[in-house]
């Protein structure tokens, strides 16, 4: 199910494209997209606020808004949750510091 509810609201996503920004908050996003990427910061802002007060109840809520509006970036830059999850695929059981240093090169 998880996967699938992902991959249901890519669709929704990548549908909000044809839409006006009046008429879905989705479609305000993608026409200022500096707004997108402000709301991203924002939720993961939240997030960490959350984590720090250790409200689980309130982590789960803005990790969710934060997988939102992430989600909307990737559409609005033509990616996938699958792109996302091909690449924490390709990562699985690599150490970490392995991972990073291969980027550093």
């Amino acid at each position: 199910m998880s996967k699938d509810i992902l991959n249901k609201l890519a669709a929704i996503l990548e549908a909000r494209k044809s839409e006006s920004a009046e008429s879905s908050y989705v479609a305000s996003l993608y026409a200022k997209p500096d707004k997108m990427l402000e709301k991203i910061g924002e939720e993961a802002v939240e997030t960490i606020i959350a984590a720090k007060n250790d409200d689980k109840k309130e982590i789960i809520y803005e990790t969710a808004d934060l997988w939102f509006h992430t989600m909307v970036m990737l559409a609005q830059k033509g990616l996938s949750p699958d792109d996302v999850l091909n690449e924490l695929a390709r990562r699985f059981g690599v150490s970490g510091h392995d991972e990073k240093a291969s980027r550093d090169k």
